[in-house]
């Protein structure tokens, strides 16, 4: 538990402080948003705001992790290390994505094939590391399987299951992308995600294989560290949030959204939470079944469901205010994540 306290603190007080000095940098050198000329008429005003702000907590997290294993003097493990470097390696695709929209001046960075190329190869080495990795525990299961895998293993094949894996991460990181569209929406949603994983972590814990070996515990390996990773994202995260809620000083780009989305999948992964994750994202989920209802719609009719996608804009083009909007948003994604750990506890108490 001292760990978690440490590693959501230290990333707290490091983003907190640190935005602000990115706001005065960015501001400095120019490096503002660009917004879509088809987008929303309210968000014209924004043109010029600072970006890229996902630098700064994705930074705070990783030194907030690092903070708290220096302060118990543990050593990182291996899950936590790889959802953290699927995090970074995320955040750098984004940044080449944000660096060409404002060296271009433009609303569009990256094509969209490199794009995904690149969340794809970052995805592919997280993949074929997490089944590199052995159970943890030194305890064999009833049932052997990898240390990872929950909802699809290996009995899916390792080719599927990488497969899978891809398709989570590029799914989420594009989910939490499109979710950011208004101030403060994406950066609240996904705090109240990893305050669940906050939680998953320490309940697998305390109701792991190594001091239960009946079938009422999980077969996870490090849960605590995850929970500490989670922590410290979380910390960085609100002390962003602080600045970036509505009306935002700065935006997390690109760079901060498809890192986010990275982590939610990382962590789902590791925790073997994999379908769970569906849930208690699911306002990133609703988001992104708007567009794809959206593009789906129009191609087969030529005709609109929504007035705008993502869901959110349909909403602003409807008459609500953004501060409305986003908060309904906030409590829709607070009984997501209300109802996936009702899920979660509920599925372990048959077996306890």
């Amino acid at each position: 538990m001292r760990d978690i306290l440490i590693a959501g603190a230290v990333a707290l007080i490091l983003s907190i402080i640190g935005t602000p000095l990115a706001i005065r940098i960015f501001s400095r050198r120019g490096i503002g948003q660009n917004i879509r000329e088809e987008g929303p008429s309210g968000h014209h005003d924004k043109r010029g705001t600072p970006t890229m702000g996902g630098t700064v907590f994705v930074l705070a997290a990783i030194l907030g992790f690092a903070a708290a294993h220096l302060a118990t003097w543990t050593p990182p493990t291996a899950s936590a290390v790889l959802v953290l470097l699927l995090m970074a390696g995320l955040a750098v695709v984004g940044f080449v994505d944000d660096f060409i929209k404002i060296y271009k001046q433009r609303s569009l960075g990256l094509r969209s094939g490199a794009k995904a190329l690149g969340q794809l190869i970052v995805g592919a080495i997280f993949a074929v590391l997490v089944v590199r990795f052995p159970n943890g525990y030194g305890v064999t299961p009833a049932v052997p399987r990898l240390s990872f895998l929950r909802d699809f293993g290996p009995s899916i094949g390792i080719v599927f299951f990488t497969i899978w894996v891809l398709f989570l991460i590029v799914g989420f990181s594009n989910a939490v992308n499109l979710t950011d569209g208004l101030d403060g929406l994406a950066s609240g949603a996904t705090c109240l995600v990893l305050v669940a994983y906050v939680i998953i972590g320490n309940w697998q814990l305390r109701n792991s294989c190594t001091s239960m070996l009946g079938k009422g515990c999980y077969w996870v390996r490090d849960p605590l560290d995850l929970a500490v990773v989670a922590a410290a994202v979380l910390g960085a995260l609100l002390g962003f949030l602080w600045w970036n809620a509505p009306p935002a000083k700065i935006f997390m780009g690109d760079t901060g959204s498809l890192a986010l989305g990275g982590v939610l999948a990382g962590l789902a992964v590791t925790t073997r939470t994999q379908l769970l994750l569906v849930i208690l994202a699911g306002l990133c989920v609703l988001i992104t079944l708007s567009v794809i209802i959206q593009v789906g719609f129009f191609k087969m009719t030529g005709r609109r469901v929504f007035r705008m996608a993502p869901l959110q804009h349909h909403f602003e083009l409807s008459g609500w205010a953004e501060t409305t909007i986003v908060v309904r948003f906030w409590l829709i994604s607070a009984l997501c994540v209300a109802l996936g750990l009702g899920i979660f506890y509920v599925e372990w108490m048959p077996n306890a």
